[in-house]
This record gives C-alpha cells, structure tokens and sequence, in this order.
C-alpha cells in the first residue's frame, strides 16, 4: 500500500497527517505479516517519519533519552533494523540516515532525490531506470542484489527561494 504524498511536499502541507497515515499503514503491514510494531518501534518509526529530512539513529536516541531515560544505541539500531526488514523506512547510505518509505511493506525499486539546501528526502520511482539497470547487469552477467541510487540537487521550493 503506497502513502498517498507528492515527492516533495508542499511546505505548507499537515505533516501530522503524513506521520498518522504511516502509521496506519505501518500498524495494517505488521498485523498481515504477524509481527509486532512495539511501541518503542513506533515511537522510532515516528521520530523518522517527523520531517521530509533524513534522520540519524543519535537523533532518535537522543530524543529518545529525553522521552524515555535510559534508551540505549543497541535498542534504537534493533528498532531501525526491524523497520528496514518490513519495508517500512529506508536507509540513505551517503548520509547513514533514515526516512519513511512512500510504498511501504514492498520490495520496490526506488530513487532517493535529496535537496542539498533544505535536506528535503522525496523517494521517487522510475521503472524505466530500474529496467535499465537491470538489462545491463543481466548482459554483464550480474546479479544485482541491492539498488540504492541518491541523486543530490536542489527542489523546486528552494530553487523558486534562490537558494542553491
């Protein structure tokens, strides 16, 4: 099920709606797969999904230990890891970050377009690129196990801003 977002959203949208939404479907994509979104797991699936900007795992644990007290690096890194293996957020590997995946619970293919003046994240998803790659892995006979492509520039809003 795919959140219902543009790649970069308006600015001045209800982000409390994005964040709700996710979790909803968050919650719907664990109770299919039987698993448990505990709620710390939610908690740090809320904290990635707090902004359209890529979050780090000493953003949340620091959140987190101001919430909570004693959380520790290993409970946010066995959260995130939960995350990742359903689908539910990505890692931006340039960054070491996270955000909310716009299609989450599916393996899909997926291009991260990241601003380099707001540090906006928008994930879009280009079949044609997708194909392309994997043509040309196919006639160099490799098996392409991971595709993780980032592409930095500068969105609309900042460029309309004349910033960058």
């Amino acid at each position: 099920m795919a959140l219902r977002m543009k790649a970069f959203p308006d600015p001045s949208h209800n982000h409390e709606d994005c964040i709700a939404d996710a979790v909803k479907v968050a919650h719907d994509i664990c109770a299919r797969r039987n698993v448990r979104l505990t709620p710390l797991r939610q908690r740090v699936f809320e904290l990635v999904w707090a902004s359209h900007k890529p979050v780090g795992a000493y953003d949340i644990l620091a959140v987190l230990q101001t919430e909570r007290g004693g959380a520790a690096p290993p409970t946010v890194y066995r959260a995130l890891e939960f995350l990742l293996e359903n689908a539910l957020i990505h890692r931006i590997e340039s960054s070491n970050s996270f955000v909310g995946c716009a299609k989450p619970g599916t393996d899909h293919a997926f291009q991260f377009l990241i601003c380099r003046s707001c540090g906006r994240v928008a994930e879009v998803s280009d079949a044609r690129l997708d194909d392309a790659i994997s043509t040309t892995a196919a006639e160099a006979g490799f098996t392409v196990q991971r595709r993780t492509i980032e592409l930095g520039g500068i969105c609309k809003d900042c460029k309309s801003q004349g910033k960058g």
